[in-house]
């Protein structure tokens, strides 16, 4: 049995990789095969390549923890550059320049191959490469700021919750990640609130009585 099936699917409430890269727990940033784990749930690696990304982990544990790091380093940056965007705010240049960094080596390993369908994009076969899940999840961001979508992308009105997504909805009116979770929870907060103002009300009216 495979570590992904040895574990619950997660849920993927973005719509694009890279905002469901920078909703990721902190959990990943424990070990290497846990940010493999998340990259087959997300279907950035299959099966072999993850297994095979684990193994050669293990023979290079200071390469694995490097590749941490600039996972850790991706995620707050499109964290950032997205987060300001949907606050209406200018990114930050810095961001821009840690995303562009990135995006120049990912690039370098795309290429065209041939598929049943004609040719499409693919990425460079390399299992020496152990940050090469990162690579979709760099292009995603770029193609995502500058797509016409970008526009649509929120950050939750759940409180504690910062999680991103893309409003795919009609009327653009999503305003939570997850509306069984933090829509629900908003929502309550908000009918005990206004019951306990109500329970308290009478007990004053019944006081001047």
């Amino acid at each position: 049995m495979t570590t992904a099936e040895q574990n619950p699917p997660r849920r993927f409430l973005g719509g694009r990789p890279c905002l469901d890269f920078a909703n990721m727990s902190e959990e990943w940033e424990t070990s290497y095969e846990h940010l493999v784990l998340w990259s087959l749930q997300c279907r950035l690696l299959t099966q072999v390549e993850g297994q095979a990304l684990t193994q050669r982990a293990r023979t290079v544990p200071d390469e694995a923890a490097r590749v941490l790091d600039r996972a850790s380093l991706l995620r707050q940056t499109i964290y950032h550059l997205f987060s300001a965007v949907a606050h209406k705010r200018s990114p930050e240049a810095g961001d821009f320049a840690t995303l562009n960094s990135m995006l120049s080596e990912a690039l370098s390993k795309l290429l065209v191959a041939p598929s049943p369908s004609g040719v499409t994009w693919d990425w460079e076969r390399n299992e020496e490469k152990l940050d090469r899940m990162l690579w979709p999840v760099v292009r995603s961001a770029a193609e995502l700021l500058t797509s016409a979508e970008l526009e649509r992308v929120r950050e939750c009105a759940g409180e504690d919750c910062d999680r991103l997504f893309l409003d795919q909805t009609r009327n653009r009116s999503r305003r939570w990640c997850e509306m069984q979770h933090c829509g629900m929870l908003v929502k309550s907060r908000r009918y005990y609130a206004r019951k306990k103002r109500s329970q308290a009300s009478r007990a004053e009216d019944e006081a001047h009585r």
